[in-house]
């Protein structure tokens, strides 16, 4: 568990990284750069959320959690 929470942590700082480089890239702002890197994982994480709960609602799973086909 503990290599999972630090592959989970340096994915983390990876993606921060990654979104503040691209987006101070494209506008030579600090600010905007640090912003963009810090909302838009959140509102992944949003999403992602509501995008499960769409699957789970359209494609139910059986007792172990397996995709039921129809």
């Amino acid at each position: 568990m503990a290599r999972d929470i630090l592959k989970t942590a340096s994915f983390a700082v990876l993606h921060f990284t990654v979104g503040f480089a691209v987006t101070f890239a494209l506008t030579g702002s600090l600010a905007v750069a640090t912003g963009v890197a810090l909302l838009e994982p959140l509102a992944n994480t949003v999403v992602f959320y509501f995008h499960e709960r769409a699957w789970r609602r359209r494609i139910p799973a059986d007792a172990t959690g397996t995709i039921c086909h129809a």
